[in-house]
């Protein structure tokens, strides 16, 4: 059976169980519904945050120095992937910052997909020639490789998923784009083993 396809199936699968849910009392359902309008309103506070950081990155805004969240890497620096427990996920990847690093799922292991305005608001992982990948402690370097970008250069890829960060995610650790459906498709976390991790936060 294809890997790549078996990897979708089980991506759906987790998400359609997710959603489902187990049953709940009258009382149960109310709770649950006042902390999922929560946690939606929240979640919708930080993608309106960082699509507004990211228009005012395009009009320029005054300043063009790089914005928290976003840190550029020294020219000629390698490009480092590490591997961070965070609180209810366990370890995943991260960049040499600290800050989480994401799948996404229409990629499928086969090629960029996120562009243009997805990719100002969740920035790819590039690699510029002559730059070296270094797979941190804990971070499998025969896992680790680079695919094209569409919109010029190469990305860094982890069991062939393309690698990215989160505009919303302004401090390293932080998981805010975590099995969250946004430009076009789900986001996850990856393990060090290279499988997606589709579990929600505490869940």
């Amino acid at each position: 059976m294809d890997t790549t396809v078996s990897t979708a199936q089980a991506i759906a699968a987790a998400h359609a169980k997710a959603e489902r849910g187990p049953s709940r009392s009258k009382s149960d359902e109310s709770i649950f519904m006042g902390t999922t309008m929560g946690r939606l309103v929240s979640r919708g506070l930080l993608a309106a945050t960082a699509l507004a950081a990211v228009v005012c990155s395009l009009a320029g805004c005054g300043n063009s120095a790089p914005r928290a969240g976003q840190p550029v890497a020294a020219a000629g620096s390698p490009v480092t992937i590490r591997a961070r427990s965070l609180p209810g996920l366990g370890t995943v990847l991260v960049n040499n910052s600290g800050y989480t690093l994401y799948m996404f799922a229409p990629d499928a292991r086969r090629r960029v997909t996120c562009t243009e305005l997805c990719a100002a608001i969740w920035p790819p992982v590039k690699i510029s020639a002559g730059e070296r990948l270094v797979a941190g402690p804990g971070v499998r370097a025969d896992l680790l490789g680079s695919d094209s970008d569409p919109s010029g250069g190469r990305v860094v890829t982890y069991n062939g998923w393309p690698l990215y960060t989160y505009r919303s995610d302004i401090q390293p650790g932080w998981d805010n784009g975590q099995a969250i459906n946004l430009n076009g498709g789900y986001w996850y976390v990856i393990q060090p083993s290279g499988q997606p991790l589709t579990k929600r936060p505490g869940g």
